[in-house]
């Protein structure tokens, strides 16, 4: 690590503090207003220009007015944590073993938003601000509707960043992009009769064993070309009764797409995956109403990305981290997860992910993270505020 110019001692005090606050402060997907107001607050106490919780239920802050736009974002929903009994430390103690901080949410995402949040007061102080604004934004569930957060907070405010940074975590390793995903439902369409009597109906479910055959064909062929990857995460079916054939079968899928690959490509395969059987397939559409009693809906369908290793957003990562860790980027990260970047990716908004702590920890038991690595985040936002 390069010695820090901004992080001071008092601060990363301050910083972790905040931290192992916002992981004790529970924060499910769409039921985040308690740690909304603690970002508020934590965003008012530093000075920030301009702080609100919009009409989503995200938390904005503003540093700048300057005509160049650098936007940081971190979600601030967690998924659950219902197995506290297997934990080291309990899941929202936010307790230190063994140089780790213990909790939900200390990887995904606290850690990143931690660290984002106090990197733009620091900018503003150090006076780093001139020609430019930064807008934070710690944005609502996440977990489920990626990106619609955003599609919220830019339409609203109008707001239409230079640069955004994803500071979903990546263990402090620039990132140039992550995998797309296409979700959809397929559907088989029976014909309902007793079962003493099945030779009178069709039955849905043995229409869809044939589709489950050619899912799990599509993707050893998929893994074996190099490809993405395709699964199958739910069945159900409708029926009249225990005593009827089933009249309709559905079974959702989750394609995820690796660089090369396209969502006309999946939507081909869907198409193959259904020819000649009684069925018809569409987005898995996901909609969840937030905090702030808004409805969230997001459908499924998001081309993978990855920006240019000379781009001048990339550049600047790459200054930013040799005067952050003394030393220039041995690699760049590739997320194999989908992340809010979707939303300004499809607006041609430069993006590039960077944050704190090891991903593969995220959502699991004993989810933990180095607390210096959320220091040496913020020291690397802010040194990449003055480089853009």
């Amino acid at each position: 690590m390069g010695e820090r110019r901004f992080v001071s001692e008092k601060i990363e005090r301050e910083l972790l503090d905040f931290y192992r606050s916002a992981i004790r402060t529970r924060s499910y997907s769409d039921e985040e207003s308690e740690i909304a107001q603690l970002v508020l607050a934590e965003m008012k106490r530093l000075g920030f220009d301009e702080a609100y919780i919009d009409r989503v239920g995200n938390v904005v802050g503003r540093v700048g007015t300057g005509r160049r736009v650098i936007h940081f974002d971190s979600h601030m929903d967690t998924v659950r944590a219902d197995d506290a009994e297997n934990w080291a430390a309990p899941p929202f103690s936010a307790e230190m073993v063994d140089g780790m901080v213990y909790g939900r949410g200390s990887v995904d995402m606290k850690s990143g938003l931690s660290a984002s949040v106090y990197a733009a007061a620091l900018a503003k102080r150090a006076g780093l601000l001139e020609e430019k604004t930064v807008y934070i934004t710690a944005s609502v569930c996440e977990e489920y509707c990626d990106g619609s957060c955003l599609t919220n907070f830019y339409n609203d405010s109008g707001v239409k960043p230079d640069y955004c940074i994803i500071c979903e975590p990546s263990d402090n390793q620039i990132t140039l992009g992550h995998t797309g995903k296409v979700q959809a439902r397929i559907k088989t369409h029976g014909v309902s009769a007793h079962a003493s009597a099945p030779e009178k109906g069709i039955n849905a479910v043995y229409e869809m064993a044939e589709i489950i055959t050619r899912v799990d064909a599509l993707n050893k062929a998929l893994r074996e070309g190099n490809g993405g990857t395709i699964a199958l995460s739910s069945i159900s079916c409708v029926t009249a009764s225990l005593n009827a054939v089933p009249s309709e079968c559905e079974i959702y899928l989750d394609r995820r797409l690796y660089l090369g690959e396209t969502v006309r490509q999946a939507y081909a395969e869907l198409d193959a995956l259904i020819a000649g059987k009684r069925a018809t397939w569409g987005l898995g559409t996901l909609t969840h109403t937030s905090w702030r009693g808004e409805v969230l809906s997001y459908e499924p369908a998001d081309d993978p990305w990855r920006i240019a290793d000379d781009h001048a957003l990339t550049i600047a990562c790459n200054r930013a981290y040799g005067e952050t860790f003394g030393t220039s980027p041995e690699k760049y990260h590739f997320w194999d997860f989908g992340t809010n970047a979707i939303v300004p990716v499809a607006r041609g908004i430069p993006c590039i992910g960077f944050g704190p702590g090891d991903y593969k920890l995220a959502h699991m038991t004993n989810e933990c993270c180095d607390p210096n690595q959320v220091a040496d985040a913020c020291e690397f936002y802010v040194n990449l505020i003055n480089e853009l």
